[in-house]
């Protein structure tokens, strides 16, 4: 008895040590990916525009007078749920986004860990595919963000890996749930575009047809779900209802293609509304080019291996059925919105990654195989962490613009409690400046307008204007009521919160 066991773990000993060290590779991947998110998005940026929306849920982030920061049908509660553990109780922005840092890294690693089993006899897969997404700028800038994204992309990477072992375990089922619920937690859209293949899956393709499977796929869902539908009966009066206001709020969901808007920001701007104006630029390309041959590459040299190849397949067909809403419905888009996609498309692109790797040690001159290798990897690295340093820079420059046009204000008499009108980006300058905004179609007499690039209405012609010197982003002025009060010039303090020197993720 002892003979054959020692037999067996010695047939199992080569498959556990590639086990072991892609595991080993995967933690070193993971541990890189937060020290360069953290060297080139540093922990001192201000808080954007849907940051300052989340976070304000919170006592120490919530504004000393006006309403607060309305929170509008899109959202969800998953990302005041990630923050509750800081934010509940500091103010600090330093110590909210080494916060994030760590549960981005966790995240990481508990999204790619399953990767390690779900390719029979490819474990090298989890620690590259891990690193493909790592290393794209996307990644790292949100890594310390207070965003929905990497959760999402990351909830669904984890709920295909484990969907696709080989025996649905209790821990497996329980992890596809979780992978599940997080992902719908963060965006529900998502949630059910990544829940309808595998479910699909589970009750079609022989391979994975287990009860088991669709149930754990629909429990996931469900529990992230719920909260949501639970909210949208409470606060406005009902699913279909906040189905409606949530399309008013971002322009009309319908019918639309904004297939060439995803190759336009994906190396910016951070929200493209409207993306009329917008360009490419190619060699921002190159992640879709990689895309382009990896993926077909990494497919094709397992299409003899039948758990490996429809696994690859089945992450490339969720990864299209979370970007298809993207695509088809929304009218709008930012490069964040496509994070799951491109998480679950680095599967099947790390399995072509190896296959060049193995050619390469075929080749008779290995030497030059090698080396087109490390330069295509150094050009991929070439393009992605320079912007993500530029977007950094931009988005650090156009959020101190928030904090100059509320010292304008404050100089000119504009102070809580008061109420501001604006082109753009009105919640979080109201917030910076500590006003309330004006609601769209309400009616009410603002304190204040603050307009870039744009003329005042009609009925504030005679209001006095006053331009925002030193400005990233050209164009901001401050029209002052007439019968405001008269105020005297003073430099803008920053409060004990500390958070009123926030900007929006603008275009500029």
């Amino acid at each position: 008895m002892a003979l054959v066991l020692s037999k067996q773990e010695a047939r199992r000993s080569p498959r556990r040590d590639r086990e072991d060290r892609a595991h080993r590779l995967l933690f070193a991947v993971c541990a890189l990916f937060a020290l360069v998110s953290l060297v080139l998005v540093p922990l001192g940026l201000r808080l954007g525009w849907d940051e300052i929306v989340y976070a304000s849920r919170f006592g120490p982030y919530a504004p000393e007078t006006g309403p607060g920061v309305p929170f509008s049908a899109p959202r969800t509660r998953g990302v005041p749920l990630l923050l509750t553990p800081v934010a509940a109780w500091s103010d600090s922005v330093l110590l909210l986004r080494a916060w994030l840092t760590l549960l981005a890294t966790a995240a990481l690693y508990l999204g790619f860990r399953p990767w390690l089993r779900a390719l029979p006899g490819r474990p090298e897969v989890a620690p590259l595919a891990a690193g493909l997404y790592g290393s794209l700028w996307i990644a790292l800038f949100y890594a310390n963000a207070a965003m929905p994204n990497h959760y999402t992309a990351m909830g669904a990477a984890g709920a295909v890996g484990l969907f696709l072992h080989r025996r649905p375990t209790v821990r497996t089922c329980a992890g596809v749930a979780g992978g599940l619920a997080l992902a719908t937690l963060m965006r529900p859209n998502d949630g059910a575009a990544l829940a309808g293949p595998l479910l699909v899956t589970a009750a079609l393709v022989p391979l994975w047809r287990s009860a088991a499977r669709a149930g754990a796929a629909l429990a996931g869902f469900a529990a992230g779900f719920l909260p949501w539908a639970v909210e949208a009966y409470v606060r406005f009066g009902g699913v279909r209802e906040r189905l409606a206001a949530a399309s008013e709020v971002q322009g009309g969901l319908g019918p639309t293609d904004s297939a060439l808007h995803q190759l336009t920001v994906i190396d910016g701007p951070l929200l493209c509304r409207p993306c009329a104006g917008d360009g490419v630029r190619p060699f921002a390309l190159e992640w879709w080019l990689l895309l382009l041959v990896l993926v077909p590459l990494g497919l094709w040299a397992v299409r003899g291996a039948r758990r490996a190849s429809a696994g690859g397949w089945l992450a490339v067909a969720v990864g299209v059925s979370v970007a298809l809403p993207y695509v088809f419905v929304v009218p709008y888009t930012a490069p964040r919105f496509l994070l799951p996609t491109h998480a679950l498309l680095a599967v099947p692109a790390a399995l072509g990654v190896l296959a060049a790797v193995r050619a390469a040690r075929r080749a008779r001159l290995r030497g030059p195989a090698f080396g087109a290798l490390g330069l295509a990897l150094a050009g991929h690295l070439a393009v992605q962490l320079p912007l993500t340093s530029s977007n950094f820079h931009i988005q650090q420059s156009a959020r101190h613009d928030w904090e100059r046009v509320a010292g304008v204000l404050h100089e000119h008499g504009v102070r809580a409690p008061c109420v501001l009108r604006g082109n753009t980006s009105v919640i979080p300058l109201a917030y910076v400046a500590g006003c309330a905004p004006a609601y769209r179609g309400d009616g009410q007499r603002p304190s204040a307008l603050v307009l870039r690039r744009a003329a005042p209405p009609a009925w504030a012609r005679d209001w006095t204007r006053v331009p925002v010197p030193d400005t990233y982003a050209r164009g901001w002025a401050v029209y002052v009521r007439p019968d405001a009060p008269p105020g005297r010039t003073a430099r803008l303090q920053t409060s004990a919160h500390g958070m009123r020197n926030h900007a929006s993720e603008s275009r500029s």
